[in-house]
């Protein structure tokens, strides 16, 4: 254990003055290389023959001779010194192509429907030694798996963040309608008669039935019917497949199933209120260069995701 005493009795500067001393063994050219006048380096020589209660180095000439206590700590703090600068060099950039090891990402199903497919096969193709690893999450839990080192950053609808994190705007999310044209029988854009009269079907991690939506429609004095509630967007398609009804649905993950299972899309006949999605990551992250990269490519692929799924929205690259 380090001699706390000990060591306040001595700065830094006094060893890189007794460093170059060593070297040049001439007050003048160590001056020069220490940036001070030589009455400067003269006071930092009588400090440290104080703290050491050694003369250190003796004038012989026009140079200097360092003494037996010299020689003998000159290794040890050469050492020293050299380690000092080693670890608060700039850190080296962050090379994906060379790394190896895990990327992980919390986001919930439907942000990952519509992301991380894109975000593998890029990151596969700029870091191939990595894997990406996502983990099912949402705000609820994010902020305590973000702290136990779950994943390296979370997407989701964040509430607040603790002092210790970093909430970074990402994009607005709407909401659109999806359905099957064959089994409900209706045609875009839909009114708000149809909308209200059709079966509504909703996603709930928890079973909850009423959203936002209902709020809208007493806005309006209508009232929609729930008849099924699924847990997973994942399971939604083939619900719509089988049944006459209707789904309101992120839009990021409602084109992605509109494209994949060929689902038809509009617009609600009704304002509803947009939600904010956010990247949430630690504090003491905000400058690792590995960290720092990740979420970058998160925001270049996502940004590639939605203008290719015609989402009219963009993410700012300050978001990382």
């Amino acid at each position: 254990m380090m001699n706390d005493a000990t060591l306040r009795k001595i700065d830094l500067n006094l060893l890189l003055a007794f460093s170059v001393l060593m070297q040049e063994r001439n007050v003048s050219r160590a001056a020069e290389r220490l940036l001070l006048g030589q009455p400067g380096l003269s006071a930092a020589l009588r400090r440290l023959r104080e703290a050491l209660d050694d003369e250190l180095f003796v004038r012989v000439g026009r140079g200097l001779q360092p003494t037996p206590r010299a020689l003998s700590i000159a290794p040890a703090i050469e050492d020293a010194l050299s380690g000092i600068e080693r670890a608060i060099r700039p850190q080296a950039e962050f090379d994906p192509a060379s790394w190896q090891g895990e990327f992980r990402i919390g986001m919930c199903d439907n942000l990952e429907s519509a992301f991380f497919g894109p975000l593998a096969a890029r990151l596969l193709q700029l870091s191939p030694g990595a894997r990406l690893i996502g983990i099912a999450s949402d705000k609820r839990d994010a902020a305590r798996r973000l702290d136990e080192g779950v994943f390296d950053f979370s997407v989701a609808m964040h509430d607040e963040p603790a002092s210790w994190h970093i909430r970074a705007p990402l994009f607005d999310q709407v909401s659109i309608c999806i359905y099957d044209e064959a089994q409900l029988g209706l045609k875009a854009p839909l009114s708000l008669k149809d909308f209200a009269n059709v079966a509504h079907v909703t996603v709930s991690f928890e079973g909850n039935t009423s959203t936002g939506i209902d709020m809208a429609l007493n806005r309006t004095g209508d009232v929609r019917q729930v008849v099924a509630t699924v847990p997973r967007f994942s399971a939604l398609p083939m619900v719509l497949k089988a049944m006459p009804a209707i789904a309101t649905v992120p839009e990021s993950i409602g084109r992605c199933m509109a494209q994949l299972h060929g689902l038809m899309l509009c617009e609600p006949p009704l304002s509803l209120p947009t939600d904010p999605v956010t990247m949430l990551y630690r504090r003491v992250d905000q400058t690792d260069g590995r960290a720092r990269w990740f979420r970058r490519l998160f925001i270049d692929v996502a940004n590639k995701a939605l203008e290719a799924s015609g989402c009219c929205v963009s993410i700012p690259r300050a978001a990382a």
